[in-house]
């Protein structure tokens, strides 16, 4: 057996399955190919080879397609003479960090535009504004094209046919070269060459207006797919944002600023107070509370001193830690969820557009009718050739797709105003219909099912008044950023407590703060520090214990070195979060949580609202049970408002981004409630159901009349104009169908 090689390429302008299926059967055909491997979420493709591949062959297959493509640094790839690499993508790679792709020289772009000319690279990577995009403004002049169109046949009716024509070929000839490219590379029938018979087939019955709308129509679908595939794809980049570019090293005892993608396994690196720590490591020194939310959605910052883990991306809190690097900047913690996320849209494809798979039978068949029409009758049965030729163009005409084209994406549009009128956001007519789908949703705790910062649930008294004793604690944690010192701070000032001036205040790292306040010295302690100054009795030992089993934390007040009172907090579900989870219940959708917190205080949080939960995951972990739910048979969505859910989002069929959620989060996802609102996923889940029939509904109004009028005209009951008025009589009626979902009431 021959030995095979791997070479990885980026292509460019990649939107949906279908652009992938292309690819992949062009390149398949290319001699000494064995294996192709095409990623629409990375932009990627890695072919396996014999020595006899040729690999210039293999771009121009893909660039004759419309695609940009060039080879990762370190291919093998043999100098192209006529410029076949593109230019327009030299990005970092996401799992080689540091390297830069190929560099080509001016020869070599010159001959790329040359091949850009005969091939019409439509599909090339799009960056920058949309408008400035070969797409856009591809759109934008057949747009054009179809206004002057309008604009000339009302003044000069007598040329208003040829305006069209003219119009519909300013979008027509790309999209004819596409189609026309894809059929010699084994794609037949594309949605291009559907586009490009129907469009043909309306301007030889003289239907010109029609076909450049059509064109237009689809020139606008596409460069929509552009952008949001360009933005997804940009924003799995923007995870790397969160770690440091710089690090601080510590050199024989001097301290020096270096790149932290250079960072080796083994140095060590002095981390500031409120600085991100630049790399996975292990502390050899100091002591400081850590914000590990952007890696494992723990709610509150956790103490942590020698030997512990800290991971990069992760942020110091309020002391100077010196640590030891435990991996490499391409397998921190952060890498590995670029890795994950990139793996898991890799391994769920969107769905193929439903006109794209109906085409593979319905574009053949009904040119085979069409012909069989036009010529069976006249040879073998004596018929008229003009008569029968004109019901063929009839027949044509009503195979013309363009209520299909239009009413599917109309359901769809007008669906997602809808949603997004209310606030619920999804990312094209693949998300609405699996949405439909879901049997299972997975929850993210803090900030999901839980408002996603601790309030103060009990103010237990030992002494002092209620209000005396919020009061003293809100004075000690005046100034202070931690989010357990703002719960109590804001109950103060809810409640109108006063908070006098305090003297003499003291942070007492990992056990509390402590000050002067009218006279007294008052401490705000963790549990094991008042314990530890022997200040709890037995009673209110058993009620500190009471509390933290319901998930809370309690910080104790002394008084004077005795125990005044003890202050919980919780980090609270959402006002309609039972309502929310009641509503999926009532849909058939079960529902449980995942999060990254204690599995004490996330089964707290789970009993009150009556789900099954895991607790203290990492990423992968979530990912992991996701993956493991789609195994058992479920249809997952998984909602989340953290980088740390990206993954599971990503892995689920369903990624939902909770309002407030990152960036990363809203971008990974697949769909995004907007104002938080648990009850909204179950909306969401209902208005995608209503969706999906009223769809059904327009490909049965369209299918049914192209199916009546097919049998008159046979028949020779209706013609021409009958055939015209059934396809635009179609769109109509699909399009008022369609509309009706605006009015929608959720």
């Amino acid at each position: 057996m021959a030995e095979t090689s791997e070479t990885r390429y980026r292509v460019g302008g990649m939107d949906c399955a279908a652009c992938a299926t292309k690819i992949d059967a062009a390149v398949r055909r290319v001699a000494g190919v064995a294996d192709v491997t095409v990623s629409v979420a990375t932009g990627t493709m890695t072919i396996r080879h014999d020595a006899s591949s040729d690999l210039k062959a293999v771009q121009k297959k893909v660039t004759g397609l419309g695609y940009s493509v060039s080879p990762f640094a370190g291919n093998a790839v043999p100098s192209d003479e006529h410029g076949l690499h593109d230019h327009a993508d030299h990005d970092h790679d996401h799992d080689h960090a540091g390297h830069d792709y190929a560099r080509h020289d001016r020869d070599h772009r010159h001959g790329e535009r040359e091949i850009e000319k005969l091939h019409g690279q439509d599909h090339a990577t799009m960056t920058g504004s949309w408008s400035q995009s070969r797409k856009g403004r591809l759109t934008i002049f057949s747009g054009a094209a179809l206004v002057a169109a309008y604009a000339i046949g009302h003044l000069v009716p007598a040329i208003a046919s040829y305006a069209f024509i003219v119009a519909m070929l300013v979008g027509l000839l790309p999209i004819a070269r596409r189609a026309v490219m894809a059929a010699f590379s084994g794609t037949p029938f594309s949605i291009e060459m559907l586009m490009t018979i129907a469009a043909v087939g309306a301007v030889i019955i003289n239907a010109g207006e029609e076909a450049a709308t059509v064109v237009f129509l689809f020139l606008v679908g596409e460069l929509l797919e552009g952008v949001a595939a360009g933005k997804a794809r940009e924003s799995i980049q923007s995870l790397t944002a969160l770690v440091p570019k710089t690090a601080l090293l510590e050199d024989n005892g001097q301290m020096r600023e270096m790149p932290a993608e250079s960072l080796a396994v083994g140095t060590v690196i002095i981390v500031r107070p409120g600085d991100r720590i630049s790399a996975d490591g292990v502390i050899i020194s100091g002591e400081s509370a850590i914000d590990e939310a952007p890696v494992t959605g723990e709610s509150t910052p956790l103490r942590k001193g020698a030997d512990a883990v800290v991971y990069a991306g992760t942020v110091n809190g309020d002391a100077v830690l010196r640590v030891r690097v435990t991996a490499a900047a391409a397998d921190n913690t952060i890498a590995r969820v670029v890795k994950l996320v990139e793996e898991a849209q890799e391994s769920k494809a969107p769905t193929e557009r439903f006109i794209d798979r109906f085409s593979r039978y319905y574009t053949p068949s009904v040119v085979v009718v069409a012909a069989l029409v036009a010529v069976v009758p006249p040879l073998f049965l004596g018929g008229a050739w003009g008569e029968w030729i004109y019901k063929g163009l009839a027949i044509l005409l009503i195979g013309c797709p363009c209520a299909l084209v239009i009413s599917t994406p109309a359901a769809i549009a007008a669906s997602l105003s809808a949603g997004a009128r209310r606030g619920l956001l999804m990312k094209g007519g693949a998300v609405l219909e699996t949405l439909g789908k879901v049997t299972i949703v997975a929850f993210d705790k803090t900030g999901t099912l839980t408002e996603g910062k601790p309030r103060v649930t009990d103010i237990v008294s030992f002494g002092l008044g209620e209000a005396q004793l919020l009061s003293r604690a809100a004075v000690l944690e005046q100034g202070s950023s931690h989010p357990l010192a703002l719960a109590i701070i804001n109950r103060a000032r809810m409640d109108g407590v006063p908070v006098p001036p305090a003297f003499e205040l003291e942070a007492l790292p990992g056990r509390g703060v402590t000050g002067k306040v009218g006279g007294e010295t008052v401490y705000l302690l963790s549990p094991p520090a008042a314990r530890e100054r022997g200040a709890l009795n037995a009673g209110q030992e058993a009620r500190i214990a009471g509390l933290n089993d319901e998930g809370k934390s309690v910080s104790v007040l002394l008084v004077n070195g005795l125990a005044a009172g003890l202050i919980a907090m919780r980090d609270e579900p959402r006002e309609d979060a039972e309502a929310g989870l009641s509503a999926l219940k009532s849909a058939g959708v079960k529902a449980m949580m995942l999060t990254g917190d204690n599995k004490r205080t996330a089964a707290a949080v789970a009993d009150m609202l009556g789900i099954d939960w895991r607790g203290e995951m990492m990423p992968e972990d979530k990912q992991r049970v996701v993956g493991e739910l789609k195994r058992k048979g479920f249809v997952v969505a998984k909602v989340g408002d953290g980088i740390n859910d990206a993954p599971a989002l990503a892995a689920a069929d369903i990624g939902i981004a909770m309002g407030g959620g990152t960036d990363v989060a809203l971008e990974t996802a697949d769909a995004a409630v907007l104002h938080g609102r648990v009850g909204d996923v179950a909306r969401m889940i209902a208005l995608s159901k209503r969706t999906m029939r009223n769809i059904l509904q327009n490909i049965t109004i369209a299918l049914g009349l192209k199916a009546v009028f097919l049998v008159t005209t046979i028949i020779g009951i209706t013609g021409l104009w009958p055939a015209i008025l059934a396809d635009t009589g179609a769109t109509v009626l699909v399009t008022i169908n369609a509309l009706r979902l605006l009015r929608v009431k959720m």
